[in-house]
């Protein structure tokens, strides 16, 4: 049987897909050692979700023609609903990264943290260890960066801060001086940057050259262990990230898991990070879900989310996780390019 695993290969949001299918791959390799799914080999079929809504659909289409019996996807919100649109409940659909977290489409299945479970951590650390007051919002012009910061300005009043400016721009965009220019002007506390793959790198490289990262904090849950290798070590400096995981998290579930992903590729294998990781757990959730199910039917699948245990797991601090459960957030900061948690 096989599984259809939609990346974006190319673009932004591309920095990710090495370790993505490194991650994907590895889980499909220890259910494969375990008598696959339903009794069954699983082959990992990779589909490049292109940059567009539009190629994200196509992809999945060519999953389902190549045999795909599940899909499980790492992708930006913008292409959600097309995946989930041309799987049309013929196969379950597994949704994996971080989002948003308004109502996702009634034939997905999400596994991954929403913004209001990452953000809230952030911002009251800031408020209370900080005395921050006033925020600076911007972001990659699409739904998760907009919804994201819109929640954020809902909850800064509420730990006592205030929000004095707020600015989007095109996925893709390489130049940040206008937007500097801007920061620089309202002279906010903390920076939230919501920035899609590449783009976040972009912005934090101008931020830095800015002389900024000295005098302005930045949180976001935006920026990971790849996003950061891409930045010069003092970009990283009053930057604060939140997760559902970290490479660095110290817990049996991601010890274990480091040592397999280590075991299977070496020691210099694509930097592990919660968007790659949540392929892993992405595979794992519609394994777990199916054995229950007894079939790769899309609707009883869909019914068993959140009450069905998955197998393996390298977030949080229980030895079983429950497909589309809730996890511990974890609030980094950088020092270098090491994330050091700091609370749970």
């Amino acid at each position: 049987m096989q599984i259809g695993l939609l990346i974006q290969q190319t673009g932004p949001a591309g920095i990710w897909s090495p370790s993505a299918e490194a991650c994907a791959r590895l889980a499909v390799s220890e259910i494969n050692r375990h008598s696959g799914i339903l009794k069954q080999h699983v082959e990992l079929v990779v589909q490049d979700a292109g940059t567009s809504a539009t190629d994200a659909h196509a992809a999945t289409r060519r999953a389902l023609r190549h045999g795909a019996h599940g899909i499980v996807g790492m992708l930006p919100s913008y292409a959600r609903r097309a995946v989930a649109d041309a799987a049309m409940n013929a196969v379950p659909f597994i949704y994996t990264p971080q989002y948003e977290g308004t109502a996702a489409e009634a034939q997905t299945i999400t596994t991954g943290e929403t913004a209001a479970e990452l953000l809230a951590p952030g911002l009251h650390w800031l408020s209370e260890h900080r005395k921050a007051q006033s925020y600076f919002l911007c972001g990659s012009d699409y739904v998760w960066p907009r919804a994201s910061l819109s929640i954020a300005r809902a909850m800064i009043p509420r730990f006592g801060g205030k929000v004095v400016g707020e600015a989007f721009t095109p996925v893709g965009t390489d130049t940040y001086d206008g937007l500097i220019e801007r920061i620089k002007r309202a002279r906010p506390d903390v920076v939230l940057p919501y920035f899609l793959g590449t783009d976040g790198i972009s912005f934090n490289r101008s931020f830095h050259e800015a002389g900024l990262c000295p005098r302005v904090l930045r949180f976001t849950s935006a920026i990971d262990e790849t996003i950061v290798y891409g930045l010069p070590p003092e970009a990283t400096e009053n930057l604060f990230v939140s997760s559902g995981y970290f490479a660095s998290v110290r817990s049996h579930n991601n010890g274990a898991f480091l040592e397999r992903y280590h075991t299977a590729y070496g020691e210099t294998p694509p930097p592990v990070n919660s968007f790659g990781q949540s392929c892993y757990e992405g595979i794992y959730s519609l394994a777990s879900l199916v054995e229950q199910a007894e079939a790769f039917d899309a609707r009883r699948v869909h019914r068993l989310a959140g009450r069905t245990e998955q197998q393996r797991t390298a977030r949080g601090l229980k030895s079983k996780a429950v497909v589309g459960g809730r996890q511990p957030i974890f609030l980094a900061r950088l020092d270098g390019y090491d994330f050091k948690v700091m609370t749970v």
